[in-house]
């Protein structure tokens, strides 16, 4: 290597020339992130109580029709419908009662013609019956035709000897047929969707007791700073909590992922490179590095990465997070983590997690890549603003809420949203803004300033 060619891959941190000496637009980093993930996480069987959030591996299908026979959609009395055909309020059809089914049991006898039998929500139909009459179109009566109760009230207490019903019913009437939900070998959940509680319900109720999905991606949080302290210890005459590693933490977890932290580092090359040299033996997936990314002289990630792994981009047109980082490297068993270098403001961090990290945990743990990234809205900006020539920027703002709490939309659709903290509040490090934000404003990288009421696009950020 000749010392100029040693000189430029020192100055980009080992990054390869392609991407070495300009900022790349948001879509040229997230591919090139997206490219170095070889595949999902592997798959397992976890019971239904273990699924929700987890992406399925493969269709599932119903291993029962839904419902599995017939049953009764009222409380009432199951009928054949050709025996009250004539009946009215003024004149009621007399039938016998002959017995009752109750759900959760098997009916003990059939629907011969001129009589009943009282059936529960669920039950069984018995053979023979094609209608159940609702309870409040029945009065219980006695053998002879006498009301031996009220009109309608209800289906419970001693079973009566006959009853009056005082409508006609058509055949079929409040009967759930056997497979009308779904018939049985349906699929009835596809590969790649995301498993939600009425997901488990839908597999319960077909009789999946388990299902099969991808493994959560495993995330390894690294922080680093010689001023940062764990929340709640001692900051002494410089210290500051650390809000980025509690954050991405979080981040990860709502996103699919399976967090573990890898504390905090100092502003070392040789405590950075060591953690991270530790990890290659955690079996992580990825690990996030927030601070120490950009070009102040304690700014040592970058050649940490170089040195145990491989630098694969540095540095996008974003704001805020310009000074994004990525690499790989190999672990011991032939697998790839996926290395992130995220800026050390915390408002850069989320933003950047938001960009990058996000979609690529979402890839690995098995969403289709038409689901990797947060659907775009269309709104108002109300306040003005201004962003840095030539970066995409990413505002924080909240939504204008009518009374019932709904986001106010104008004759044309859009959301009417404002800088969250005013135009104060849009610094990297204003954390209080960006726990206020409902979303994120897109500013593109060609619009230096922004008028109140110009349109923009939205990223809403409690939406998948």
């Amino acid at each position: 290597m000749t010392a100029a060619a040693g000189a430029a891959g020192a100055s980009s941190g080992g990054v390869g020339t392609r991407f070495a000496d300009r900022l790349l637009s948001v879509e040229e980093a997230r591919t090139a992130v997206l490219a170095a993930i070889a595949g999902t996480t592997e798959d397992e069987v976890v019971y239904l109580a273990d699924a929700r959030g987890r992406i399925l591996a493969e269709d599932v299908m119903s291993l029962t029709a839904l419902p599995p026979w017939d049953n009764s959609a009222m409380d009432g009395y199951a009928i054949r419908a050709a025996d009250v055909a004539a009946a009215t309020e003024g004149a009621p059809v007399l039938l016998e009662v002959i017995g009752e089914v109750r759900a959760g049991t098997a009916p003990e006898a059939e629907v011969g013609r001129g009589t009943a039998i009282r059936i529960a929500t669920g039950a069984p139909v018995p053979p023979r019956a094609d209608a159940v009459v609702q309870v409040e179109l029945t009065t219980p009566a006695t053998a002879d035709g006498n009301a031996a109760g009220e009109r309608g009230r209800d289906a419970t207490g001693p079973l009566p000897a006959a009853v009056l019903v005082h409508a006609a019913v058509p055949a079929g009437a409040a009967i759930r047929r056997a497979g009308d939900d779904l018939p049985e070998a349906a699929a009835i959940l596809r590969a790649g969707s995301r498993i939600s509680p009425a997901a488990i319900a839908l597999a319960a109720g077909s009789g999946n007791p388990t299902l099969r999905v991808h493994r959560r991606p495993r995330v390894g949080v690294l922080a680093t700073g010689d001023e940062i302290r764990p929340a709640g210890q001692n900051l002494g005459p410089a210290g500051i909590p650390d809000a980025n590693g509690p954050g991405l933490m979080a981040l990860i977890d709502e996103t699919g992922g399976e967090a573990t932290t890898l504390g905090i580092a100092h502003d070392r090359l040789d405590d950075v490179r060591a953690r991270l040299d530790a990890a290659r033996h955690a079996d992580l997936d990825a690990i996030i590095v927030s601070g120490g990314v950009s070009v102040g002289p304690y700014d040592v990630v970058r050649a940490a990465f170089a040195e145990i792994g491989r630098m694969e981009l540095w540095r996008v047109a974003v704001q805020p997070g310009k000074p994004f980082a990525f690499g790989t490297f190999d672990r011991p068993d032939g697998r790839r983590t996926l290395l992130f270098g995220l800026p050390g403001n915390p408002v850069s961090t989320f933003v950047t997690f938001e960009l990058f990290v996000r979609p690529a945990i979402r890839r690995l743990g098995g969403l289709p890549d038409d689901r990797l990234v947060r659907p775009i809205d269309r709104a108002v900006l109300v306040d003005s603003a201004t962003k840095s020539p030539g970066r995409r920027a990413f505002l924080r703002v909240v939504a204008d809420r009518d009374s019932t709490g709904a986001p106010v939309r104008d004759g044309s659709g859009r959301v009417q949203v404002r800088l969250a903290g005013g135009t104060t509040g849009q610094g990297s490090h204003v954390l209080s803004a960006l726990a206020l934000a409902d979303g994120l404003a897109i500013v593109p990288e060609a619009v230096d300033g922004l008028a109140a009421g110009s349109p923009v696009d939205l990223w809403w950020l409690d939406r998948d």
